[in-house]
């Protein structure tokens, strides 16, 4: 009986089908690393002032180690072999004599030193107690830096210093072995420990986050072999081009060596803040996810209800009314539409809002980072307004001596102001009239609220809507302010900046504009501090926050939201 051919069953390689070989870096089914949030934090702590490099961006990343899993050399081999290397050291060696010989060979090169007579009290006190400062001090006191004292004192600091490593040697690492050392043997043996605590410190790190690019591949290759070396560079090679390709995908481009930000990038960082905002309500609860005041509005919603007399016509369902009209009326033509078959979209009511957002960037807001913060929380808002009230007005304006509107794209580049008096008492009054004065001649680092509440006042008003609202983030009192054309700055603070504070506030309300204030803390900050808020919120029929800073970005958008709220209801 003859066999019949085998049939090929269908099948395969799959993934190649798919495009995708599981031994190559990375796998689909992870989401790729976050390259835009450390970048961003970069950005809020250091503003322009320092540049990232790819490799700080590359250092700061971190990956899922998942990744990696069967790619190179084994991270958990590479350790494996490092600890026995350092283990068959630490139960070789001892230390004893080592220690001895350092301490004879210091001992005796600093008896026989004749010191001259003004510095032998220091010189005594230095070699008894074995103190490098006071060796180092005698050294400087010389009047000959070439003399034969100078010559052997150079060469005792020199012995006392490899004194101190051995000494070192021992305090850090616990040996078991019988083979003594010689001095510049335990000086080398120090030297290799540490080289591979160094080493075993970035494999773990590496193995936890994927952070190929930390280790020191050279000080790897002398232990590891060729092979494992030469794959562990290609995996190195294969994570950096990945960290390339999702940067630029992220809306990070590299411009002569250093990272830049697009809009692109902006936008998925706002997305991040404020999905972390809301990442904690209860699911229970609705959130941000309020119902629509369902009326005649001007936002158009995907829902639809049957047509009722007095709906308008423009928000009409034209598709699914046709439908209906075709499927009433069936092939009859031409086709006649009544009012059963029209289905109209449900709108609900977006009243406009208009906020200024004020930024004290004043020399005090530099302790605990609270500028960052601030900077935080104004991308959180302009990302919220963005993408769910896109018809509100927003405006960022700049505290400090001055107050200044900035640009959305140049929030992330603020820094607090430099302080330049470190006098107890200032009291000074400039005349920003006068041509031969202008704003860089004066002190950057006061808080003129009242100049800031002016800005944001003159703002607001522009804008037709009732719903108008200052938010102020200080850190306390302020400290400067104008009168007319001239300019104070008062510290410590004064009730005449506090009365000129408290009339622009004044003239906010009378506007029907609220003001907000969100204290944040500072090293400095007293109990008047916060009597102030209080005053300005009571005079002005406002409202005061305190917050810890950290959580300043949470307060200030569900507290927009909850506005937002209560004006559509």
């Amino acid at each position: 009986m003859t066999k019949s051919p085998r049939k090929h069953k269908p099948g395969g390689i799959v993934h190649t089908y798919q495009k995708y070989d599981p031994m190559k870096f990375p796998s689909p089914k992870t989401p790729p690393p976050d390259l835009v949030s450390p970048a961003m934090e970069h950005w809020l702590m250091y503003g322009d002032r320092m540049e990232l490099t790819p490799e700080q961006l590359a250092n700061a990343v971190k990956i899922d180690p998942s990744q990696i899993a069967g790619l190179g050399p084994s991270i958990e081999s590479l350790i494996k072999m490092l600890e026995e290397r350092k283990r068959k050291i630490l139960e070789t060696y001892e230390t004893d004599a080592a220690q001895k010989g350092a301490k004879k060979a210091y001992r005796d090169h600093g008896e026989p030193m004749q010191p001259p007579k003004r510095q032998r009290e220091r010189f005594q006190l230095g070699f008894e107690q074995e103190q490098l400062y006071d060796l180092e001090r005698v050294w400087y006191g010389l009047d000959d830096e070439r003399s034969p004292f100078a010559r052997d004192l150079v060469m005792l600091i020199e012995h006392l210093s490899r004194k101190y490593e051995v000494d070192q040697l021992v305090a850090k690492y616990t040996f078991t072995g019988l083979q003594a050392m010689t001095v510049d043997k335990a000086i080398e043996v120090k030297e290799e420990l540490e080289k591979i605590d160094e080493l075993l410190e970035q494999l773990k790190q590496a193995k936890e986050n994927a952070q190929i690019g930390i280790i020191d591949m050279e000080q790897l290759s002398e232990y590891a072999d060729p092979g494992e070396m030469e794959q562990l560079m290609q995996l190195q090679r294969q994570v950096e081009q990945y960290l390339r390709e999702q940067a630029e995908q992220q809306g990070l481009t590299n411009q002569s060596g250093n990272v830049h930000l697009t809009p692109q990038a902006y936008k998925i960082f706002q997305g991040k803040l404020l999905e972390r905002i809301f990442g904690n309500l209860q699911a229970s609860r609705t959130g941000r996810h309020q119902g629509p005041i369902v009326g005649e509005g001007a936002v158009e919603l995907q829902s639809t209800k049957d047509y009722e007399f007095g709906d308008s016509l423009t928000n009409m369902d034209i598709p699914q009314t046709l439908i209906n009209a075709m499927l009433r009326q069936g092939d009859e033509r031409p086709l006649q539409m009544r009012s059963e078959d029209i289905v109209i979209h449900k709108t609900k009511n977006n009243p406009k809002c208009a906020t200024c957002v004020i930024m004290d960037m004043s020399g005090s807001m530099r302790y605990d980072a609270q500028y960052a913060n601030v900077k935080r929380m104004a991308l959180a808002m302009q990302g919220l307004i963005r993408s769910e009230y896109p018809g509100d007005f927003l405006q960022m304006i700049e505290m400090y001596s001055f107050a200044k509107p900035v640009a959305p794209g140049d929030v992330i580049g603020l820094l607090p102001k430099p302080v330049t008096i470190h006098d107890p008492v200032v009291r000074l009054r400039a005349d920003m009239s006068k041509p031969e004065i202008s704003e860089y001649r004066i002190p950057p680092h006061f808080t003129n609220i009242q100049h800031a509440l002016q800005q944001a006042r003159l703002f607001l008003s522009s804008q037709d809507t009732p719903n108008r609202q200052i938010i102020l983030i200080t850190d306390g009192l302020p400290t400067a302010h104008f009168e007319g054309h001239e300019l104070f700055l008062l510290y410590p603070p004064d009730l005449r900046t506090e009365e000129a504070t408290m009339r622009e506030g004044k003239l906010c309300q009378q506007q029907g504009i609220t003001i907000n204030m969100f204290l944040v803390p500072s090293w400095s900050q007293s109990e008047e501090d916060i009597r102030f808020a209080y005053r300005l919120a009571e005079s002005t029929k406002g409202r005061v926050f305190f917050t810890a800073g950290n959580d300043l970005d949470r307060y200030v958008v569900w507290d927009y939201i909850n506005r937002k709220r209560e004006v559509l209801g």
